[in-house]
């Protein structure tokens, strides 16, 4: 007799046992990506440029699978995928928290080589003040020294040259705007900077040496004697020097 109502009991509870996947399905949190397939899906994104949600997937791994083979790898896409979407400060900080976790990866002279890129295209205009392409020149010197032979040395002796040449047209633009108020001192000094320090940027050569001649013409109108003889004396020392 008891055997009768437990079949029935089982009988009602059977649908429910049944629709328990379903209840698992709406219901409970699908289960994480792996950190296989959150790098494969970031450099499919990659590949279709869409960057915003490649460094999603990118910052997912690194968060959820910090010790996974794959993070290293996810870290560097992570800073190009940024660097790709011009968001360069973003990129700059990507690249640099690498340098900092794998100070001897292989990949540290193509991390150097975007850290240098990332400050360089940060450049707006000349009258701004040039901390980026200072750091980007910092940059490309280092890692000129450290990896001579890199597949990247020919590219950073360009960009070691227009880093220079950006920071030659900056300082051209202080003394220009130091002749133009008739500040000829002021403008004789740092014309005589550019001229002791970016040598090597000869397209500027001749417009800076006329400028410094009359500049210092004009300047040793205000002059002592003996301020005139220092000031002829570096002069021609320069001058011999040109």
């Amino acid at each position: 007799m008891p055997k009768r109502p437990l079949a029935v009991l089982l009988l009602l509870l059977l649908p429910l046992i049944s629709s328990c996947g379903l209840i698992d399905y709406y219901f409970l949190p699908p289960p994480d990506d792996t950190a296989q397939e959150l790098f494969e899906t970031g450099m499919d994104y990659m590949q279709e440029k869409r960057y915003a949600r490649a460094s999603e997937n990118f910052l997912k791994l690194k968060d959820r699978y910090p010790f996974s083979p794959l993070t290293p790898k996810a870290e560097i896409a992570l800073g190009d995928a940024y660097f790709l979407d011009s968001k360069y400060l973003e990129a700059l900080d990507a690249y640099k928290e690498f340098e900092t976790l794998h100070p001897s990866s292989p990949q540290i002279p193509y991390v150097l080589f975007q850290m240098g890129l990332s400050n360089l295209n940060q450049f707006k205009t000349i009258d701004l003040r040039q901390d980026n392409v200072k750091e980007a020149l910092e940059i490309f010197y280092r890692l000129e020294e450290s990896y001579p032979n890199s597949e990247f040395s020919e590219a950073v002796k360009q960009n070691i040259y227009k880093c220079r040449k950006i920071l030659c047209e900056h300082e051209i633009f202080v003394a220009d705007f130091f002749w133009r108020t008739n500040q000829f001192g002021a403008a004789w000094h740092r014309y005589l900077f550019i001229l002791e320090n970016y040598a090597d940027v000869v397209e500027f050569k001749d417009y800076v040496r006329k400028r410094a001649e009359y500049s210092y013409f004009e300047y040793q109108k205000v002059l002592s004697e003996e301020e005139r003889e220092r000031v002829q004396w570096t002069w021609k020392r320069l001058l011999k020097w040109l």
